[in-house]
């Protein structure tokens, strides 16, 4: 079968691989329908993680199961299924208690797994005609027959689940104000979220027109341009101070309006603690933040020697002065997309207006270098074997 597999930085080519095979009695295949691009995966595109070639990509994965394992109960041939981009047992302690992003069994030495990701365990990915689904009875949300919320549903893999937990991890609360950094899919599907718990005032921070246009355009978001002045004082000047709850969606690869380079996005201009340290600025003593955005021990392209140790110089003593909490961590899908999935159902919740591009699978080369490129409209792009 065709699939997506990393060659070296910034290259990627589809080529032949072994087809997926049950390989215990808990497993299921699926036939791929659709799978998408996501932010993270650029991180390894770009050569910023230990990822070595021949990884095959792809964590947000959707299709019909074609075979099942004898030991799985509640699924069947040609059920319509989306996977969380964990993968977890559902028996460990972590587990149970709902922290599905750190199943203490399917890593061994690592608390969590993924599909097609580096560190994540021996799972292949979904940028491929086909999947192997393990524990599937636990990883495979069942899905309503046919095509309808193709594009939704997909998103159950991973952004929309991502960005409403940025906000759980802050706390949102009907009526609060939140600045989301970063209008990624992630950021805007955090400040999506926001949106849907009846946060009061929604401000999104980047700096592609594009996709503030669309935070302003389906979050009713204030878009802030951190191009264009101070992001903390744009909002405060709007906002009259310090608001409420604050989201990190960007992650270690952050870009500092403060620093030059050749380019928007050149690796000079990174700095990895100043979307933190805007936030600790941004909210209000007692606030919170939340930081669902991509985080590593190790970045060998990282701009300092600090950094490349996943050590940041974060502004400690003002988040301590002004009594802020913050909470970290992955996505635990399967503790949101029961719930968003029946939202998209009910016609209460319809995220497919991030998808900028459905292509074929053989695009897939030419659709990572663009969206990597931050080109204008392109903000999410779903693959289709």
């Amino acid at each position: 079968m065709n699939a997506v597999v990393y060659k070296g930085p910034h290259e990627v080519a589809i080529e032949e691989v072994d087809e997926p095979q049950i390989e215990h009695p808990n497993d299921v295949v699926i036939d791929i329908t659709t799978t998408c691009i996501c932010g993270s995966d650029l991180h390894m595109y770009e050569g910023r993680t230990a990822a070595e070639p021949g990884i095959v990509f792809g964590h947000e994965n959707m299709g019909i199961v074609e075979e099942v394992g004898e030991a799985v109960s509640s699924l069947e041939v040609g059920d319509r299924v989306v996977a969380p981009f964990n993968v977890a047992c559902g028996h460990c302690e972590n587990c149970e208690n709902g922290y599905t992003g750190f199943c203490t069994n399917v890593n061994p030495g690592f608390a969590g797994g993924a599909y097609g990701y580096v560190a994540m365990g021996p799972y292949k990915g979904g940028q491929a005609e086909k999947l192997r689904i393990p524990y599937a009875d636990f990883n495979a949300l069942k899905l309503p027959e046919g095509d309808e919320h193709e594009d939704a549903f997909a998103l159950l893999a991973d952004i929309f689940p991502t960005g409403w937990h940025g906000t759980e991890l802050a706390n949102l609360e009907p009526g609060d104000s939140v600045a989301v950094y970063g209008a990624g899919p992630v950021g805007l599907m955090a400040a999506y979220s926001a949106k849907i718990k009846g946060a009061a005032e929604i401000y999104v921070v980047d700096r592609v027109p594009s996709r503030l246009d669309l935070a302003e355009e389906h979050c009713d978001a204030t878009p802030i341009n951190f191009e264009e002045g101070d992001p903390v004082e744009q909002i405060k000047d709007v906002h009259g101070g310090g608001v409420d709850k604050g989201v990190d969606a960007v992650g270690y690869q952050a870009v500092d309006p403060d620093k030059e380079g050749d380019s928007a996005y050149d690796p000079a201009r990174e700095n990895p603690a100043v979307v933190i340290n805007n936030l600790i600025r941004t909210v209000k003593p007692t606030g919170e933040l939340g930081i669902p955005g991509l985080y590593v021990p190790e970045d060998p392209g990282a701009p300092d020697d600090m950094a490349a140790q996943g050590r940041l110089g974060i502004d400690f003593g003002l988040l301590f002065e002004k009594g802020q909490a913050l909470g970290t961590g992955q996505c635990n899908v399967k503790e949101y997309n029961r719930e968003l999935r029946d939202l998209i159902i009910e016609g209460r919740a319809d995220p497919s207006w991030v998808v900028s591009h459905r292509v074929d699978l053989e695009e897939a080369p030419e659709m990572y270098e663009a969206f990597d490129n931050r080109e204008e409209g392109v903000t999410k792009v779903l693959l289709e074997p």
